[in-house]
């Protein structure tokens, strides 16, 4: 295949500190080569090797393509009067998720799959070149099968979230309803899916039920994220330690004992600011679980009914501003984070050997991505090292 070479990058993070200065592994006046869709060679521009195809960035910022660890995107419908109703006062609970799973339920295969190609779409506009997809508003073994296959079709990423709450038909039954997750679900659903999730809150499952749908998933090949602390401080951090999840997302509501398991485990907190600022919760103190050493993705966590955004630049600016992260920090969670929040090793950085996923930025440093929130700053995005036109999600 051709070479490419990018160069006349204004500043390059590279994630890779033996490339660069600090933990951004940050070159100035950089270029790199890519070759068959992965980086071949970093440098300074005016060393840049020959290649087939060049592209001169004008001085722009370069990062990693964002990875997104958290969504939400096989649904119908939208809560937008839930939301108006909940910014003039009335308090998000759980339960909501019934609303749009009646509406995912009548949907027919295609609207669900036009649905996610839009928001995919969305997602490369905003930089996001990875993109996870949860299952969990269908709840029917029929719906959750169905929504993990069209999710297939678009992503490797894949997460079984059967065990989102209990629909309208078990109201009063969780466990019954864990008993049929387990027992009929998972089983269809596993060869679709490559992780398996719950959400671990009052108003869904207990520690019991979710260790219960996290253990079977993993009999059946899955690997274990969880949806904890949230709302309330709770079980759900040390159960996804317990299980050695890859992920636990949200941690809106942690004691010290949970920062300090996660600090001593390999499971990754990722923190969802757009769900705090659309639902009005507390944000994560990103503070202490940094110093304390935990590693931290930050996810856009696209959704109907908290987080209506695929917009990972404006989860930086939020992370910045709201949870006292540094720029630095936020960018390296949205993607290097993210590609570990995913147990991913050939993405997140443009290191020589890893994925050719990046974003170019009408901006001369990632610093922007925080100082100018709201912009629209993404100018380019490649793939695999092909440039995409960013409107159609591959």
């Amino acid at each position: 295949m051709p070479t490419t070479a990018l160069s006349n990058i204004g500043a390059l993070v590279t994630n890779d500190p033996a490339l660069g200065d600090g933990p951004l592994g940050l070159r100035r006046q950089a270029a790199l080569v890519i070759d068959d869709g992965r980086v071949v060679w970093v440098g300074d521009s005016a060393d840049a090797p020959a290649a087939d195809n060049g592209f001169d960035v004008g001085g722009r910022a370069v990062l990693p393509g964002f990875v997104e660890s958290h969504s939400h995107l096989v649904f119908a419908g939208d809560r937008a009067e839930e939301f108006a109703a909940r910014m003039a006062g009335r308090p998000y609970a759980a339960g909501g998720i019934r609303t749009t799973i009646e509406a995912t339920r009548a949907a027919s295969d295609e609207q669900l799959a036009a649905n996610v190609r839009a928001l995919l779409d969305e997602s490369l506009r905003a930089g996001s070149t990875t993109v996870e997809c949860k299952s969990g508003y269908g709840q029917t073994v029929a719906d959750e099968l169905r929504s993990v296959q069209i999710a297939a079709r678009f992503t490797d990423e894949v997460t079984l979230l059967a065990a989102h709450v209990p629909p309208p038909e078990y109201a009063g039954r969780a466990d019954d309803y864990v008993t049929m997750v387990c027992e009929e679900m998972i089983p269809r659903c596993a060869p679709y899916a490559r992780w398996i999730d719950v959400f671990c809150e009052q108003g869904a499952f207990d520690r019991d039920q979710a260790h219960a749908v996290l253990s079977t998933g993993i009999a059946h090949g899955l690997v274990p994220r969880v949806h904890g602390n949230q709302l309330h401080q709770g079980p759900g951090v040390q159960l996804a330690v317990e299980l050695g999840a890859a992920s636990v997302d949200h941690v809106s509501h942690v004691s010290r004992a949970d920062i300090d398991a996660l600090a001593g485990s390999d499971t990754v907190a990722t923190l969802l600011p757009g769900a705090d600022f659309c639902t009005r919760n507390s944000y994560p103190d990103a503070r202490a679980l940094l110093d304390a050493g935990v590693t931290v993705a930050l996810g856009a966590d696209c959704n109907p009914g908290t987080s209506y955004t695929t917009s990972l630049p404006f989860c930086i600016a939020l992370a910045v501003r709201e949870m006292r992260m540094t720029p630095e920090e936020a960018v390296w969670a949205a993607t290097a984070g993210g590609a570990k929040a995913l147990r991913r090793s050939d993405i997140g950085s443009l290191s020589p050997g890893f994925r050719a996923d990046l974003i170019a930025l009408d901006a001369p440093s990632y610093l922007h991505l925080a100082y100018r929130p709201g912009v629209p700053l993404v100018s380019q995005v490649w793939r695999a090292g092909v440039a995409t036109n960013r409107g159609v999600a591959q």
